[in-house]
């Protein structure tokens, strides 16, 4: 690897050719975007999708940086209530809280220099700084000293120079251009925090945050019911995305260009992936069904618990009456007890709060093992172990 440089370029918009690929990766994605998320899925069991997913984007995250925690090994955790979590869980849960701190500010605030900083201070916190651990001496505040991008070509700008180039980032994303840029921007905004590396530590784990928080400033909007997962973009294959991330820091039009469309292009791919989901006769057949199967093969339910799952799944919402088949012979108390023990499990929840219908719940009990395990045969998963 040569010696890594300095290359110094103008940040702009651009402007790709009508007929490229790009073109058509943004007409698609604006569609997407603009596109009610129907679908047949009840909203009770989709959101629980998204929660595992966030999850999965955050190991996906700290993966990329080196954190070597497994899938398996996160899982685990969430279901023990880890209270004495190591470094590397720790870095992920923190990449979660942030996600969720983003979800709950991101429509009423603004994109600016102090969601940045406040971004940055969960991301790392509780961390040791390099070279013990992912945290930063300085959390929340930009680097005061000169580094180096390990396997980089690119030398990040003085640290005398980060404020005012993160100001320009932040006034080109926060400019009033026509929504046709809003994903280009996004694209060419990652690429260009990264170029800056503003933080003494964290900025990549940042930088994918940020990323998150543009699209769904920009409508994507998970609140209502669309996962979107930008971190799969890159985590399925680290070495492509710092390769693109080279061929953008020469500063051309052609290498921003490249960049563009390798992120829109995966970006589409994993929306469009993820959105099957909300198909319930799709997530019934080929996601919860086997799960079910699966958990019950590792003795993680017994066969009372997986007849019971198993109806809850084929009708999406149950109620008591709909179980007495199962019991036959039982008392109607019998019925409520079972249900009242899979509730205690948190194995069913109720529809609405306090409600006497039933959906099943699986993103924090022992179910959830079966969920990623399915969701990884069929392909969902951005990462492997």
């Amino acid at each position: 690897m040569s010696e890594a440089k300095f290359i110094d370029y103008n940040l702009k918009l651009i402007e790709p050719s009508f007929d490229s690929l790009l073109t058509d990766l943004i007409i698609e994605l604006d569609y997407l975007r603009k596109k009610p998320l129907g679908g047949s899925t009840h909203p009770r069991v989709f959101f629980q999708l998204k929660h595992i997913f966030h999850t999965l984007e955050s190991i996906g995250s700290a993966r990329i940086e080196g954190n070597n925690t497994t899938i398996a090994e996160y899982i685990e955790t969430k279901l023990d209530d880890t209270q004495n979590a190591s470094s590397n869980i720790r870095e992920i849960q923190n990449i979660e809280k942030a996600m969720e701190f983003i979800e709950e500010n991101i429509i009423d605030y603004p994109i600016n220099k102090a969601f940045l900083r406040e971004l940055h201070k969960m991301i790392v916190k509780d961390l040791l700084p390099p070279p013990n651990g992912e945290g930063d001496r300085t959390p929340g505040e930009y680097r005061k000293i000169n580094l180096k991008i390990n396997k980089s070509n690119h030398l990040p700008p003085d640290s005398l120079l980060v404020n005012d180039y993160m100001d320009e980032l932040l006034d080109f994303i926060n400019k009033d251009d026509s929504p046709k840029y809003d994903l280009l921007k996004a694209a060419i905004a990652h690429h260009r925090f990264v170029w800056v590396h503003p933080f003494g530590n964290g900025n990549g784990r940042t930088v994918r945050l940020f990323t998150y928080a543009m699209l769904v400033k920009t409508g994507f909007n998970v609140n209502v019911g669309r996962i979107i997962n930008p971190t799969a973009v890159f985590c399925s294959n680290r070495n492509d995305y710092y390769e693109k991330l080279s061929i953008a820091d020469t500063g051309t039009t052609e290498g921003i260009l490249e960049w563009c469309e390798y992120v829109l292009k995966g970006l589409k791919e994993e929306i469009e992936k993820i959105d099957k989901l909300s198909d319930y006769d799709y997530l019934k057949k080929e996601i919860l069904l086997p799960t079910i199967a699966h958990s019950l093969e590792r003795q993680y339910i017994t066969d009372v618990e997986a007849k019971i799952l198993k109806r809850v799944v084929e009708h999406q919402v149950i109620q008591a009456s709909d179980l007495k088949d199962i019991f036959q012979g039982k008392a109607s108390a019998e019925v409520s007890r079972q249900i009242r023990r899979l509730i205690d499990k948190k194995m069913l929840m109720p529809e609405v709060e306090g409600g006497r219908k039933y959906v099943i719940r699986f993103d924090n009990n022992f179910l959830l093992r079966g969920i990623i395990k399915t969701l990884d045969v069929k392909g969902f998963l951005p990462v492997r172990d």
